[in-house]
Formats: C-alpha cells, sequence, structure tokens
C-alpha cells in the first residue's frame, strides 16, 4: 500500500457536535476503526447509546469557552493527549438576509465560525507541544457557491475556508496538519433547523411574503436525495486520516457541480439562482 494513504492507527479523536447527522456518523465511524474518540454533544443523554471502553462522553458547548476547557482537560485525563480534533458543530439559519433575526444570525456565527475557533485554539497548543496532530473542519460547498436565503450560513463556511487555509499555513511548523472537509447534501437535521424561522417569512409584515415557497424550497436544498451519513463518514474518514491527507475532501450530492457553478460569471449564474428560488421582479 502507498503510504500516503495508509491510515492513522489508534488516534484520540475529540469530535463537536456528534448527536444528529454529519458528527453522529463521523463518530460511530472513528468507533468502528477503532480509535479513542470523545463523542460530544450539548446534551451528553443525546449520545449515550454510543458509549463504550474506548470511548468518552462529554456535554460540549462551543461558545461556552469554559465548557471548551472542561471538555479538553477530561480528554487528557482519560486519554493523555488529542491527536484529532473534529469541527463539525455547526448551525444554520434560513431566511432573506433583511429579514433573519439578528439573534439567529449571530448565533451562526458564533457557532461555526468563532467556536471552531475556540477549540482549535484550545487544543492546538497540546498538539504541538507533541509536535503532531491534525484539525479537521467541516465546512460546505455552500461556503463557495452563495445561495439566496442562505447568506448567514454561506458566509460562515467561507469564514471557515479562509481560517481553515491560514491556520494551516500557522501551524505547519507544530507538525499538525489542518483539513477541510466541504459537504454537498449528506443527511442531516441541519435543514431541519435552519427552517425554524421559515414561518415567520408567510406573514402580512414580511416583504419577502410573496418568495416563501423559494424560501421553503431553499431551507431543505440540501435533503433532496443527500448521501447517506454513514457513506459520507467512510468517504471521508479513509482520506482525512490518511497518513498524507489532501488540503480539501468534497463528498455528498453536488461536490462537484456546485463547486463548479461557483465558477460561472455572476452575471450569468445570479439570474439563474433567482429563477431556481422564485425570485421574479415584484410589481410596482
Amino acid at each position: 500500500m502507498n503510504r500516503a494513504m495508509e491510515a492513522l492507527r489508534d488516534q484520540v479523536v475529540l469530535i463537536t457536535g456528534c448527536s444528529t447527522g454529519i458528527g453522529r456518523a463521523l463518530a460511530q465511524d472513528c468507533i468502528r476503526r477503532g480509535h479513542r474518540v470523545v463523542v460530544t454533544a450539548r446534551r451528553v443523554e443525546a449520545v449515550a447509546d454510543m458509549d463504550g471502553s474506548n470511548v468518552l462522553l462529554l456535554a460540549l458547548d462551543v461558545n461556552d469557552p469554559a465548557s471548551v476547557q472542561r471538555a479538553v482537560a477530561q480528554t487528557l485525563d482519560r486519554f493523555g493527549r488529542i491527536d484529532v480534533l473534529v469541527n463539525n458543530a455547526g448551525l444554520n439559519a434560513i431566511g432573506p438576509t433583511p429579514e433573519v433575526p439578528l439573534a439567529a444570525l449571530r448565533n451562526v456565527f458564533e457557532t461555526n465560525v468563532l467556536g471552531l475557533v475556540s477549540m482549535s485554539q484550545a487544543v492546538f497548543p497540546h498538539m504541538a507541544r507533541a509536535g503532531r496532530g491534525r484539525m479537521i473542519n467541516i465546512g460546505s460547498v455552500m461556503g463557495l457557491l452563495t445561495t439566496p436565503f442562505a447568506g448567514s450560513y454561506c458566509a460562515s463556511k467561507a469564514a471557515v475556508h479562509a481560517i481553515s487555509e491560514s491556520l494551516r499555513m500557522e501551524a505547519a511548523p507544530f507538525g499538525v496538519d489542518v483539513v477541510v472537509v466541504q459537504p454537498g447534501g449528506v443527511q442531516s437535521e441541519i435543514a431541519n433547523n435552519g427552517a425554524q424561522f421559515v414561518e415567520r417569512f408567510r406573514q402580512p409584515d414580511s416583504l419577502f411574503r410573496s418568495f416563501a415557497a423559494g424560501i421553503e424550497r431553499r431551507a431543505h436544498a440540501s435533503q433532496n436525495s443527500p448521501m447517506a451519513t454513514d457513506a459520507f463518514a467512510r468517504y471521508v474518514l479513509d482520506r482525512a486520516l490518511a497518513n498524507k491527507p489532501p488540503r480539501v475532501i468534497r463528498a455528498g450530492r453536488g461536490a462537484v457541480v456546485l463547486p463548479a457553478l461557483s465558477l460561472v460569471p455572476a452575471r450569468v449564474r445570479e439570474p439563474l439562482m433567482r429563477l431556481h428560488f422564485g425570485l421574479k421582479k415584484l410589481n410596482s
């Protein structure tokens, strides 16, 4: 076997956001591979079914600095090191930017971007002192291709990509790798979670009530024939935990087409997007 494709073995893997979807599937596959896995969620009961001899279940809120520090300390107490950090915890908030509640938008950035940085800052010193480690940051193809009604999510994932690129260069001298995963459509609860505000845009006081059907379509777009989470996890971990991982991993429905569409000139792409999501000019 080519050494570059050999898998890392006996890793201590800390994963954020494991209660559902991608995070849960990544945790389950890491356990199957025989790694020592720290499975985290805001409510530890949500991951209780994954308990085992080489598993540590922890309550973790990436937006709470005390919770982050406590989770890292508990991991080190149990396993003595952290080899791999998977920054998976994420939120979405669907809706037109002029009317998305500012608190919801702020929560998206706090979780998707600052939560990732908080975890990375807490774990990095331990990896740097060991002279090795790997951070796997979950971005999105939507960080490459901006759509209507998902501005906050697209922007937050673009920020994840940019921060990860910077971090990769900064961490390299310490022997720490940074891998960015850019999922396309994968089975998850993020569509349902992100759609929680959709009904407000049907109300008479919303300027976007005429476009409610398009907002609804965008809310559930990622769950139209998505890739199964277990298949996604296997594909990603085969590559992310390789001896020499790629910088970027893409998988899921649209993982090839959507990034390519982002390269189409905006004068062509934007009218197509408006048409797809029903953003026709209103009668004056």
